[in-house]
């Protein structure tokens, strides 16, 4: 199992470098575009592009923070806890977050398939096939209900063989 979470762990870290090399293009597009349009021209459209790039690496990014353990908690309660309460906490949060993952899946697929189903375009001058900037959002919140499914499965098991330590190295918060 444990195997398994470091499998996930290394494609979300690959995933979040090539996030981060998306954005850093997205900056430099936005870049050339202010400085073009300096010299009244511009080839536009840089502000639809980085919209759809913050959608896309906000989807997919999730499941990069799930795994370093970057999402907020609140953990006053839970610290003050033996090794038991605090697998409880983690395991309730890790629930809910599973929860709204699978959720959120759920509900992105209905959007694709209706711009697939119309051939929608974005009412912009790229007239942009919206099924290109949607299926990699909805990929991104899919990945984050398979990665956070997959957590808490491998969770599961570690508490049910009563390994919190183990449990709390892969869901655990970190005190500051």
């Amino acid at each position: 199992m444990i195997r398994l979470i470091d499998y996930l762990k290394c494609i979300n870290n690959g995933v979040a470098i090539i996030a981060g090399l998306v954005l850093l293009a997205c900056v430099i597009l936005i870049l050339i575009d202010i400085l073009l349009r300096e010299l009244h021209i511009s080839f536009g459209g840089s502000e639809e592009i980085s919209g759809y790039v913050m959608a896309a690496i906000s989807s997919w990014g999730i499941s990069y923070a799930l795994t370093t353990k970057a999402h907020v908690r609140i953990d006053i309660i839970r610290n003050k806890r033996q090794p038991l309460g605090r697998a409880v906490f983690d395991l309730t949060a890790l629930c809910a977050t599973s929860y709204v993952a699978v959720y959120a899946a759920y509900y992105v697929i209905p959007v694709f398939e209706k711009s697939f189903k119309r051939n929608s375009l974005a009412n912009t001058s790229l007239e942009t096939p919206l099924i290109i900037p949607q299926s990699i959002w909805m990929a991104g919140w899919l990945w984050f209900a398979v990665s956070s499914c997959l957590l808490l499965i491998c969770a599961l098991w570690l508490m049910y063989k009563k390994s919190y330590q183990p449990l709390n190295d892969m869901i655990g918060t970190e005190t500051e």
